[in-house]
């Protein structure tokens, strides 16, 4: 039985706590928030009576195999360096890995040089219809790949994210050659997730598949729902049909022949994040079973959006991977507000 812990006890924390009930390979053995009216009220809905309002206490009390990191995104490096200082065997955190270049540098050195493994939480990549539509497209039902397309209503960074996730793995996480983009909007760029309010790219793969990527405003209305979390969406299109998700329903083109459904976001999400802790499982159990959104190939994705970042900056294709440069808050602070 694999020992959990949770560092953050607030909202999207409650996500990946509930799927433990239907976990049988691990249990969350304590819990850790500075706010101790948070921490009482997870620990009471969750039925974990360890709490700690110190989080080096917890981790050396507890020797927890997996850490749920789920904090602030600015947080990312000091905490992710303090799992690894502690000797975490893996850690669980939160999307997005990182805001800008400067700490993406350094979660990417701290990932080579630590033996702490690294998952990132894009539970989209486990949703039962994308397993069941990657497959398709694996085993070549739609044809070759030509292009795929991938939009989310939210900013690169909020939701993004998901949707560059799932474009790299239905295409079988081939390596990301070049990004063409740009940026607009600056609202965003004050929030918790600093980020430009719009983005749009276009992706060349290095096996010859293309992407577009957009996010913001200016993305598809994908379901009913107006909320702009609720419009993620990935569509592959191959030379003998299409797939399509989105996160209340799907579509399927083969041969001719049509298929269409709907499934509940809810339900999905819960069984996503249960696969994904599972995996996290399977990987501390067995080295020849990397975790699918591990932090090397989440740092690809994340370096692709620097990228776009840059391109816009400099109204030019951007070749990957690159070294991204420092500063690029300000610069596209002043470029956007």
């Amino acid at each position: 039985m694999f020992k959990c812990a949770f560092l953050g006890c607030g909202p999207r924390a409650k996500g990946h706590a509930r799927v433990y009930k239907n976990i049988q390979r691990g249990r969350i053995v304590g819990i850790s928030d500075l706010d101790e009216k948070r921490l009482q009220a997870f620990g009471d809905e969750f039925g974990v009576r360890n709490r700690y309002r110190d989080a080096a206490e917890m981790l050396d009390r507890e020797k927890p195999d997996v850490l749920h990191l789920v904090t602030i995104p600015g947080l990312r490096v000091p905490l992710l360096t303090f799992a690894a200082a502690h000797k975490v065997p893996l850690v669980i955190v939160e999307k997005p890995i990182a805001l800008w270049g400067e700490d993406y540098k350094q979660i990417k050195a701290l990932g080579e040089q630590s033996q702490t493994k690294f998952v990132v939480n894009t539970q989209l990549h486990f949703h039962g219809r994308n397993l069941e539509l990657k497959r398709d497209v694996a085993d070549g039902r739609i044809g070759e790949v030509r292009h795929i397309d991938v939009s989310a209503r939210s900013t690169p960074l909020d939701q993004g994210v998901h949707v560059l996730e799932l474009a790299h793995s239905y295409n079988g996480f081939s390596a990301m050659a070049k990004v063409f983009g740009n940026v607009a909007g600056g609202k965003n760029l004050a929030s918790r997730q600093p980020a430009p309010d719009m983005a749009q790219a276009y992706i060349d793969f290095a096996n010859g598949v293309h992407a577009s990527f957009i996010t913001g405003a200016c993305a598809p209305i994908a379901t009913k729902n107006e909320s702009i979390y609720h419009h993620k969406r990935i569509a592959a299109f191959g030379t003998r049909g299409f797939v399509q998700w989105t996160m209340w329903w799907w579509e399927r083109l083969v041969d001719g022949k049509y298929e269409r459904g709907e499934h509940d976001y809810g339900v999905e999400d819960d069984q996503a994040q249960a696969r994904l802790t599972e995996a996290a499982f399977d990987w501390l159990e067995d080295e020849n079973k990397p975790h699918p959104t591990r932090l090397e190939l989440n740092l690809v994705q994340f370096n692709a959006i620097l990228g776009l970042y840059v391109s816009a900056l400099r109204n030019a294709p951007v070749a990957l991977p690159f070294d991204p440069p420092d500063g690029l808050y300000g610069a596209l602070s002043f470029r956007l507000t």
